[in-house]
């Protein structure tokens, strides 16, 4: 299987900024990170996973392309810059979706830094300058020795079908693919007939992150999301710090510990 340079420039914007009881949720035992939620006018993007000793930086570009009541396709393209160091702190960002043939870097809507070791979890507001600060309960667990051969099925999935897709190597490293079907009846799907939603996951046990993703609805169109820049080395220190200008909010519950 091989992908166009469109498709892995749009695969990973997908996990990537979580509302902070969604980074809660990532303290379960399960290393893959949540399933794609589907078309919505706020994209998440990939989210990179709080493991130590595999440091790396990337560039994520989205594409989605939706479906419009007329049956014209509204198209917008968007990246992000993302990166762990060793000690597993991530560097996560959100940009504004812009028209495929806008050249300009997208203008930044959010970032967030989360150090494991410290549990201090920060959302930056590059608008108000303000740093929303708060530590989370517990530390994660310590990384898995493996990882599942397939994506994590959520509970309420209760008529998921997942099929296999075997393994790819892109941008040098070896991914497994796990397909994701979920087919809505005729009477719920809003169109008069069975619709089946399709997810197709690439995922990095070297990275532990989905490298490509692919979401596919009849009903509301396409998003391609995708890590089309990887660097092994050691991010720059700059990405994982609080810049001077910003000003700190804790909103950490009163009475909980802070490091």
């Amino acid at each position: 299987m091989r992908y166009s340079s469109e498709l892995l420039l749009s695969f990973a914007l997908l996990f990537f900024l979580l509302p902070i009881n969604e980074l809660c949720s990532q303290e379960s035992p399960s290393p893959h990170p949540p399933d794609y939620p589907g078309v919505k006018t706020y994209i998440p993007g990939v989210f990179v996973t709080p493991v130590p000793g595999a440091p790396f930086s990337g560039t994520v570009e989205i594409l989605s392309k939706q479906s419009m009541p007329d049956g014209s396709v509204y198209t917008r393209r968007t990246i992000n810059h993302i990166a762990r160091n060793s000690s597993g702190v991530i560097h996560n960002e959100r940009r504004k979706l812009e028209p495929p043939d806008f050249q300009e870097e997208p203008r930044i809507l959010s970032s967030h830094i989360y150090d494991p070791q410290t549990r201090v979890s920060i959302f930056l507001d590059p608008e108000t300058h303000l740093g929303r600060q708060i530590v989370l309960r517990t530390p994660p667990p310590a990384p898995a020795n493996s990882t599942p051969d397939t994506a994590i099925t959520p509970p309420n999935a209760k008529d998921l079908r997942t099929q296999d897709l075997g393994t790819e190597t892109v941008a040098g490293l070896l991914l497994h693919g796990t397909r994701k079907l979920r087919t809505v009846p005729a009477t719920l799907s809003g169109t008069g007939r069975e619709v089946t939603i399709t997810d197709d996951y690439w995922y990095s046990d070297d990275l532990r992150v989905y490298l490509v993703l692919r979401h596919n609805d009849p009903r509301t169109g396409e998003q391609f999301v995708g890590i089309i820049k990887v660097d092994r080395k050691e991010p720059e220190a700059s990405m994982f710090q609080i810049p001077p200008a910003y000003k700190i909010v804790d909103e950490t519950p009163v009475g909980q510990s802070r490091p």
